[in-house]
């Protein structure tokens, strides 16, 4: 409790007096006395000052809420834009009743744990943009093309100038060890290419390895300070149909179009318990495709980083994981849950034959000759 200083003026009078009054006891009060005696109460007057205001100091510091991006500056944190963002509908915006009681019957539409599994069907679109567009969201958009990769960059670009996040800002990072072959693309306003030089590798499976670090480092050095949202997306793909601000979420992962009918023992996980990445045979939600990872970016840059110090382990103890980071991913994601999952309309790939679950195909890996685009097989 604070008291003011007013509160020990009483105190303070009656040690003057009683000082005084137990010297007249045995002498007269001398004069020579009171400028001792005046020293004495200035003194503790300033005594009790520094104590009252640095209490209050303290306690003033302590009440004010300190800014998380100021307070920490270190790497191992990135500074991020600010989180605060709340789900405004404008007036009289015409769109679809909702209904609690038609839908979608013939999918599931949210997990155990309850985040939204999207389906064509489960959203608003109308109402999703006008909700989202508002907040002017920058959306980073990480691909890799490397070697022979670079040559699905151009379809890559351009179908997802015409359906992947329409009118939204987003920054494409192209990483690649051929820069001087990246296509020349005609970019909406509020989009933006970034070529980022990476090494080369004579194995897909390190290339593959190595994303997880290089995404984490760029987002360190540059993704933080210009976008909010990530997704880091397989350059061999093209975008069909409408990819936008229903995908968003904190932490966003897409169900594999060649698991989502089967049960998890068929699951491809990683089962030796030497690895990081082991999943026993018992476990599992989902089996999520390693082509798609989304979210905020400082959740993805927690993906990343703890992908990476598992890929740093098992390289250590000779081990390489089955799928080399759709592995890692999949064991991150069944303890870190996702706060939304996209159904596989959101990762198709083009040699399946859609199926009737499937209403919509989105986004698709193309087919190719593995042998042809691939340093090794």
């Amino acid at each position: 409790m604070i008291y003011p200083l007013s509160y020990f003026w009483p105190v303070l009078i009656g040690s003057t007096k009683y000082f005084r009054y137990s010297i007249s006891g045995t002498m007269r009060f001398s004069t020579n006395f009171k400028p001792y005696v005046l020293l004495l109460v200035v003194g503790i007057f300033l005594l009790l000052g520094y104590v009252y205001f640095s209490f209050f100091s303290e306690r003033l510091n302590r009440d004010i809420p300190v800014d998380e991006d100021v307070k920490s500056s270190s790497l191992s944190k990135p500074m991020v834009r600010s989180r605060v963002w709340n789900m405004v509908s404008p007036e009289k915006l015409l769109y679809k009743q909702p209904s609690v009681l038609v839908g979608r019957t013939d999918v599931v539409t949210v997990t155990p744990w309850l985040a939204s599994i999207i389906w064509e069907g489960t959203f608003d679109p109308v109402l999703v943009d006008n909700i989202y567009k508002p907040m002017n969201l920058t959306i980073a958009t990480t691909v890799f093309a490397v070697g022979k990769y670079v040559s699905f960059l151009r379809d890559f670009l351009e179908t997802a100038e015409m359906h992947f996040m329409v009118g939204f800002n987003v920054r494409y990072y192209v990483f690649t060890d051929r820069p001087q072959d990246v296509p020349s693309v005609n970019l909406t306003q509020g989009r933006h290419l970034s070529v980022i030089q990476v090494p080369g590798s004579n194995r897909w499976q390190e290339i593959s390895a190595r994303r997880m670090e290089i995404i984490q480092t760029t987002i360190e050095s540059q993704i933080r300070r210009e976008a909010d949202y990530i997704f880091c997306l397989d350059v061999d793909s093209k975008f069909h149909a409408r990819w936008g601000a229903e995908s968003l979420g904190r932490l966003v992962a897409v169900i594999h179009p060649g698991y989502y009918a089967q049960t998890r023992a068929k699951f491809p996980y990683e089962r030796r318990p030497a690895s990081t990445a082991y999943i026993p045979m018992d476990e599992g939600d989902y089996y999520y495709g390693g082509a798609m990872i989304g979210g905020f970016v400082e959740d993805v840059y927690t993906l990343t980083t703890v992908c990476r110090n598992q890929f740093a382990v098992d390289a250590g103890n000779s081990i390489e994981a089955a799928w080399q980071e759709e592995s890692h991913l999949n064991r991150y994601l069944l303890y870190n849950k996702p706060s939304k999952v996209l159904s596989p309309e959101y990762l198709w790939q083009d040699f399946k034959a859609k199926t009737k679950e499937v209403k919509v195909i989105r986004f698709s890996g193309v087919i190719k000759n593995y042998a042809e685009v691939r340093p090794n097989v």
